[in-house]
């Protein structure tokens, strides 16, 4: 797929991690993907992280908000009007977890829980708009884990208006792709029922890679830990890890597009 910088709507427009040691995330991931990071002095964003690969921003590293936030990476979908957005959601079964609210001059957010308990945010976007996407060390793919998948997939169809088109998996079952204007842009499938019956569902961001197997090794070389080792899908080959303070995130490489 070719590198884009993500501006439209109804499609992954930000990427984020909430950790317990900022600081130690984001020397963990400049070093594997690269990525030159800026923290903002504005007291407001509290020790927020821009991730950057060259001009365009990436991801962003902050710490977490509370105790009980999880240590992990969100992903936020693009609205062109979150509060009319956060009506949608509650009407088609979801949860706001966050109101509305403004993030300085830089946009405006929410936070949601889909009707499976997946955690997912809207962006409305003001000054910050410049995301990279399907590029190298960007994010590739977002894919959705979850416990009675299909009430998640009519939820998302609802609110976000997405196609979806079903292929079968072999070992796995049905993985659904969500599409925007004939575009594949995030993934669904059932939760493996042998994951602990205390985690959640919960969205994974995949990150693309040149090399999915060097990036790996050097993941485990920097303090990662594995969760599933390079293998083939369909459409190329990726792995699963988790970083040092616990937070799941994917490499791969697709051989599509």
């Amino acid at each position: 797929m070719a590198q884009a910088t993500v501006t439209m709507l109804n499609r992954p427009a930000w990427v984020e991690l909430s950790s317990p040691d900022a600081a130690a995330s984001r020397d963990f991931y400049a070093r594997l993907f690269g990525w030159e990071i800026d923290v903002s002095e504005d007291p407001q964003y509290g020790g927020y992280g821009i991730a950057r690969i060259g001009e365009q921003s990436v991801a962003g590293i902050g710490p977490k908000q509370s105790p009980e936030t999880p240590t992990a990476w969100g992903v936020y979908i693009g609205t062109d009007d979150v509060d009319r957005l956060t009506k949608q959601v509650e009407a088609a079964g979801g949860t706001a977890l966050a109101a509305p609210f403004d993030v300085g001059d830089q946009g405006r957010m929410a936070v949601f829980a889909d009707p499976t308990g997946a955690v997912i945010s809207a962006w409305q976007a003001s000054q910050m708009r410049n995301f990279l996407s399907n590029g190298p060390n960007s994010l590739g793919w977002a894919e959705l884990n979850a416990r009675g998948v299909e009430k998640a997939i009519d939820f998302y169809r609802t609110v976000f208006g997405w196609k979806t088109e079903v292929s079968e998996v072999p070992g796995q079952g049905p993985y659904t792709e969500f599409q925007v204007d004939g575009e594949s842009i995030a993934g669904a499938t059932e939760m493996n029922p042998m994951m602990p019956a205390g985690i959640p569902s919960y969205w994974m961001a995949y990150f693309d890679v040149d090399d999915v197997d060097a990036a790996y090794q050097k993941a485990l070389g920097l303090g990662a830990t594995q969760m599933m080792e390079p293998q083939e899908y369909p459409g190329g080959r990726f792995a699963i890890l988790n970083d040092p303070h616990g937070a799941s995130f994917g490499i791969l490489k697709s051989t599509e597009g």
